[in-house]
């Protein structure tokens, strides 16, 4: 599974990305420009000693992105969409896309897939969640579906649909 974090703005979400992008094998792709730096200290900080765990590729734009995993499944996380990620059906390689914190994914992006877009619901007064929370909901629903591969209590558990 892939994380895609495009032009985050605030290191202690993306620090708490990382974090669960290395409990979980995740790959956690960064797109430029950050709003920060990779050695900024609430980066460091919100992914405490788990940055060794953490496979991070950085990007220039999506345009490297979308072009080194062609043919893989690519979700694009928004506030502006009426289909639930729980309804995706996940496969191990997806690409989760999630926007940055003031503005979320770029329109264009949006209006190309529409097929591909999903919310995570919530009271119409909402504006948003939390980036770091939104990853974390979408994550574990994927990985739930895949049935938590190679995680420790992963393998063999029925009781979860």
């Amino acid at each position: 599974m892939h994380i895609v974090m495009v032009e985050p703005e605030i290191p202690g979400n993306t620090g708490n990305v990382a974090r669960l992008c290395a409990a979980n094998h995740m790959t956690l792709h960064l797109v430029k420009p950050l709003g920060f730096s990779l050695e900024d200290k609430y980066l460091k900080r919100a992914g405490l000693d788990y940055w060794p765990l953490v496979d991070v590729r950085v990007h220039e734009n999506v345009a490297e992105v979308l072009d080194a995993y062609a043919g893989h499944n690519m979700y694009y996380l928004t506030t502006k969409s009426d289909q639930c990620y729980a309804d995706i059906s996940f496969a191990q390689d997806d690409l989760l896309f999630f926007g940055k914190e003031t503005k979320g994914l770029p329109e264009e992006m949006l209006k190309a897939h529409p097929e591909r877009c999903f919310r995570i619901p919530m009271v119409e007064a909402a504006r948003s969640l939390n980036l770091s929370n939104s990853v974390a909901i979408v994550a574990y629903e994927a990985l739930r579906q895949l049935r938590f591969p190679q995680l420790t209590g992963g393998i063999g558990i029925s009781n979860l649909t």
